[in-house]
């Protein structure tokens, strides 16, 4: 890793076709400036992107990267570190991508505690399909698919986390570029799974869920006596229903990532001498 890497490493040559206003610019400059901070650098970052207005970012941030399918980003970031423990691995979607489709991998990466961070781009709406509901929208959300609402309660992605055994869950906003940074490098220091749900505005779709409103609602839990430490205390906001929390609900300071409870420390992209020869010509092919 570098101590010379500057935000602006991260930046690829392609420009965001992100609609004006939109708050995956703030969430991924603040993924770019964690990244540095943390003394990273492109060549040592590989980012796995899903489906969405969020599947886009691999493409506009300099690093190794994937754009992969719906739901399925990961996995492949679990495999991607599990391959190589050395490279940071930082798996980006939005909440219908990791929310829906996605729900049954999320639980199990936070519950195998694979050392990544997850950033979910969480606009409570879909944005690329052109303006669904989504499993974060609200109960009574309108939309020209659900005219009278979802009549469903949201999906909680942070009670999700808590209870598949999370180490490390935070909430930010895009629009809070220090705080949200500060937020994601913690994730990324943190040893395990590190996941932060960012809200972060759709400006063309979602008229309710705007950055006026998360101004006027957030409460930063660092502004607060809250012991992110503490289980129960954790628990309790987490399911706060009239709550909208900007910070660390939980995190488990004892936390072992995956790779270090079951051994797995090499670069498995090495292929030793004596290794089947079939084999070998195998992992050239897709390597």
């Amino acid at each position: 890793m570098s101590s010379e890497t500057r935000f602006i490493d991260f930046k690829s040559d392609k420009q965001p076709t992100w609609c004006p206003g939109c708050g995956d610019f703030g969430t991924m400059n603040g993924m770019m400036k964690a990244l540095a901070n943390t003394g990273n650098d492109p060549d040592n970052t590989f980012v796995v992107a899903g489906i969405g207005c969020s599947g886009k970012i691999g493409t506009y941030m300099h690093s190794y990267a994937l754009h992969g399918v719906h739901g399925r980003a990961l996995p492949v970031g679990t495999g991607v570190k599990m391959a190589n423990p050395d490279l940071e691995v930082m798996v980006a979607g939005g909440d219908g991508d990791g929310y829906s489709i996605g729900a049954g991998h999320f639980v199990h990466a936070v519950r195998r505690n694979v050392d990544m961070t997850y950033v979910v781009m969480d606009n409570r709406i879909y944005g690329l399909t052109k303006g669904q509901a989504s499993p974060t929208s609200r109960e009574d959300f309108e939309t020209a698919t659900t005219p009278e609402g979802p009549k469903q309660p949201p999906v909680n992605p942070l009670a999700l986390a808590l209870s598949a055994g999370g180490t490390f869950i935070a909430q930010s906003f895009a629009s809070d570029s220090q705080r949200h940074a500060e937020l994601v490098q913690e994730a990324i220091e943190h040893d395990g799974f590190g996941f932060v749900n960012v809200f972060s505005p759709c400006v063309t779709f979602n008229d309710t869920d705007t950055y006026d409103y998360f101004r006027d609602n957030l409460t930063d839990l660092a502004e607060t006596d809250h012991d992110p430490t503490d289980f129960d205390e954790a628990k309790d906001r987490i399911m706060d229903p009239d709550g909208e929390y900007q910070g660390i609900l939980y995190q488990d300071e004892d936390s072992v990532p995956y790779h270090e409870a079951h051994g797995v420390t090499e670069d498995m992209t090495e292929i030793p001498d004596g290794a089947p020869e079939d084999a070998t010509d195998l992992v050239r092919e897709f390597y």
